[in-house]
This record gives structure tokens, C-alpha cells and sequence, in this order.
């Protein structure tokens, strides 16, 4: 097979194990938002969905250019997220479902998945709501003099919260091992961004508080990957934050069943142009290092992943009701209860 320049430095560069699990937490990622919106029309997920499906290369490029000692604080379109950092699709799954063997016993759901084990603060429904917590983890590896860095995920309505702003501003004081990355989708739930802020590249607001701004094509895995892996290292090295701004898409409305009247059809289209999954693919392809088959067997292994996913969430328990303030208040006798 004839290979592109860019399909040879891709080889030169990366490992084939590497661009084999690029492929297939992408493809994990897009395959489980579309089967929990499909298990909510079906009963088995209460409640609300916001689908990152289009985001999948800055879930994915972002959590594998980090550690396993590495933190991440998400959003309330967290799933990739968590599936980039290495969460399991069954216990994502049942905690959707309001079951007890969730990752929050049933009780966070959608917007509210935490795993201090895989280093996973927690996902927030509130706008905003990472950065403190990112930046305070930042500051007790510093303080602990760890080589570990905490990442928080964002929109690009959050830049215009107060806690964006004093969390930066303390980073940049304390130059401590944080990244702020921002994935820029265009819209504040129905708000155009072009709305409510008077300038069009949010990296640029990094200067204000002393540390860089960075501004990568966010349907491209690769140059997401490369941009969090030189923030990593420029924070264990000392040299404080890095706010990264991914310009990416959500096919889908802010929540399923929004009716998405803010934005068109034809700009949708537009993006889905450039779907990050379609064009990894067919750089693989080109690559020489995968052919078609390769790539369908691993999305059928995500396929059979789901279905497990899915039965297991079905046939877990519910919470019990005398539990449901197990973890609330403090236990005077042993400490806190989590």
C-alpha cells in the first residue's frame, strides 16, 4: 500500500498498539453514548443524557497522553471522559441505570460518576465545578513533590465563571501541575459562544494569568494527544499550567430531546465532515499498519463489550431505600463515611 507523509510519521511515531487503543476508546466512547441514549428511550436509564458524541478525540487524546497516577475532574458530558481515563463500560453503565454495583452505587448517575482508583474526581453538574477541585489536587502534588498532574475538563461556557478565574489565577501564582482543557463546542447549552464572549480563541485568556494557551484541532486525536503530553511535561517540570482550547463539535443537542432550534442543520453536517473517528480510521488505513478487517473486529469487540454492559446493568440490584443516606453524614466513631 502507497502511504501518505503523514501516515509515515504516524508510524515513525507511535507505537501500533498505541493507535490500536486510540481507535478503539474512540470508538467505545461514540458506541456507549449512542446505546445509553438508546437504553433511555427503552426505560432501563432515568433521568437526563448529555451525549459528547463528536467529542470522542478530546476525551480520548487527553486522558491517554496522561498517567495512571494522573487526576481528571469532568463535566456533565463526561462520559468519554471517563472511558479515556479507563473506566469500565459495565460499571458506567449500571451507575446510568440507578444500580448498585455503579461506580456511585447507583446514586450520582449520569453527571455525578466518580473513581478515585482510576483517578477520577468526579464528573459536575455544576458549570465550573472542576477547577477547584483540579487545582487543589494540584496543589497537594506540589506540595508532596509528586510527579502528577490533575486535569480539568471544561466548556467554553465555563471560561466566563468566576471559578475559572480564581482557579487560573492561583495556578499561575503557585505555577502549579495543573491543565485546564478546554473543549470548545461552540455552544453554552443553547448559547452561541459568539453570544456571551467578546473574543473569539478562549485560549488567549491563559495570558492574563502567566501561563500558556494552547489551540489544537479537536477532531484530530493526535494533535490532542501531542498538546496534553508537552502541558504534562512542562507542569511535572515546574513550569505550572497549561490551558489547552480544543476546538471540537457535539453532533447531538445540549440533552436528548433538546430541540436544538439555536443552530442548523447544514453547520452540524459541517462538522460531522470531520468526523475525528472517520479520519483516524482511514489514517490507519493508510498507514499500512491496519486494514479494514483489523479495525471491524475491534469494533465488534466494543459491540460485544456494550451488550455485556448493558445485560449486566439490567440485572443489577437497585439501591436499597434504607441506604440511601449511607455516606451523607459522619461517622463520630470511625471518621468520615464515603
Amino acid at each position: 500500500m502507497r502511504t501518505g507523509p503523514e501516515a509515515n510519521e504516524m508510524k515513525e511515531r507511535y507505537a501500533s498498539d498505541i493507535l490500536a487503543e486510540f481507535f478503539r476508546r474512540m470508538t467505545l466512547v461514540r458506541e456507549f453514548e449512542l446505546r445509553a441514549i438508546e437504553e433511555r428511550r427503552g426505560g432501563l436509564i432515568p433521568g437526563f443524557i448529555h451525549s459528547c458524541v463528536g467529542q470522542e478525540a478530546t476525551a480520548v487524546g487527553a486522558c491517554m497522553a496522561l498517567s495512571q497516577e494522573d487526576v481528571i475532574t469532568s463535566t456533565h458530558r463526561g462520559h468519554g471522559h471517563l472511558i479515556g481515563k479507563g473506566g469500565d463500560p459495565k460499571y458506567m453503565m449500571a451507575e446510568l441505570a440507578a444500580r448498585s454495583p455503579g461506580y456511585c452505587n447507583g446514586r450520582g448517575g449520569s453527571l455525578h460518576i466518580a473513581d478515585f482508583e482510576l483517578g477520577i474526581l468526579g464528573a459536575n453538574g455544576i458549570v465550573g465545578g472542576g477547577f477547584p477541585m483540579a487545582t487543589g489536587a494540584a496543589l497537594g502534588f506540589q506540595m508532596r513533590k509528586e510527579k502528577r498532574v490533575a486535569l480539568a475538563f471544561f466548556g467554553d461556557g465555563a471560561t466566563n465563571e468566576g471559578s475559572f478565574h480564581e482557579a487560573a489565577n492561583q495556578a499561575g501564582v503557585w505555577k502549579l501541575p495543573v491543565i485546564f482543557f478546554l473543549e470548545n463546542n461552540l455552544y453554552g447549552e443553547g448559547t452561541a459562544m459568539h453570544r456571551c464572549t467578546p473574543i473569539e480563541d478562549l485560549a488567549i485568556r491563559a495570558q492574563g494569568y502567566g501561563f500558556p494557551g494552547v489551540i489544537v484541532d479537536g477532531m484530530d486525536i493526535l494533535a490532542v494527544y501531542e498538546a496534553v503530553r508537552e502541558a504534562r511535561e512542562r507542569a511535572i517540570a515546574g513550569q505550572g499550567p497549561t490551558m489547552i482550547e480544543a476546538k471540537t463539535y457535539r453532533y447531538r443537542g445540549h440533552y436528548e430531546g433538546d430541540p436544538q432550534v439555536y443552530r442548523t442543520q447544514e453547520e452540524i453536517q459541517s462538522w460531522q465532515r470531520k468526523d475525528a473517528i472517520v479520519r483516524f480510521r482511514a489514517k490507519l488505513v493508510d498507514s499500512g499498519l491496519f486494514d479494514d478487517g483489523d479495525l471491524e473486529e475491534i469494533q465488534g469487540s466494543v459491540i460485544e463489550q456494550l451488550d455485556e454492559a448493558v445485560a449486566f446493568a439490567a440485572s443489577a440490584e437497585k439501591p436499597a431505600v434504607e441506604d440511601a443516606l449511607a455516606g451523607v453524614y459522619a461517622d463520630t466513631h470511625n471518621g468520615l463515611v464515603f
